[in-house]
């Protein structure tokens, strides 16, 4: 998903950078870990389903924050405060869960962290999708958090297994998306470094 710039294609601070690779590489781990126990455990109680998605979406928050500086933004600029934005909002949600323990909490509150930072990323996309090496990745990501928090509430009555297994194959999917990402950003950050 990630189109490779060359320095002279990218704007003014979204040259490959040479450690922006590894705050995604990080978020598609977390990602394709919780995906892997969604799959994995077949009988999850709330009580699982609640630590599982809370420490999913709250290392996920962190790693989203952690990666605004090294997005090449400032937090107290327009886009640095929106990327902000979804990492507090996916960090807050992931503290939630495990406090919030049941189905139905389950599915509004993840339903509602998700969505809302999709919004945010498919928002910070569309702003910098001519001008940010990631545009295309947040548009992506976005996309699949917001179908994720759709499909959500929709399983509040099937239990901790279905709730559990959309929100992993959403983070499945996005974990993908972000390795296929970490790898071109890690590939042009080298060849940026050979050039003369």
């Amino acid at each position: 998903m990630t189109r490779p710039l060359t320095p002279a294609e990218a704007a003014h601070g979204t040259a490959p950078q040479k450690d922006l690779w590894k705050p995604v590489l990080l978020r598609a781990i977390v990602a394709l870990v919780f995906g892997a126990v969604t799959i994995f455990w077949a009988a999850p109680s709330v009580e699982v389903m609640a630590w599982a998605g809370g420490i999913y979406l709250l290392a996920t928050g962190i790693l989203v924050l952690r990666s605004v500086p090294r997005a090449g933004f400032r937090r107290g600029d327009g886009p640095g405060k929106l990327f902000s934005a979804a990492g507090l909002i996916l960090a807050g949600t992931g503290v939630a869960l495990p406090l919030l323990q049941g189905d139905l909490p389950f599915g509004i509150i993840a339903s509602l962290g998700l969505g809302l930072a999709g919004v945010i990323e498919v928002l910070c996309g569309l702003r910098n999708r001519r001008s940010h090496v990631l545009a295309r990745d947040w548009l992506a990501s976005g996309v699949i958090g917001i179908g994720t928090a759709v499909a959500i509430p929709f399983l509040i009555g099937l239990g901790a297994h279905a709730l559990l297994g959309v929100a992993g194959g959403g983070a499945i999917i996005a974990g993908v998306l972000w390795v296929l990402s970490a790898l071109t950003l890690r590939h042009d950050a080298r060849a940026a470094v050979v050039k003369p």
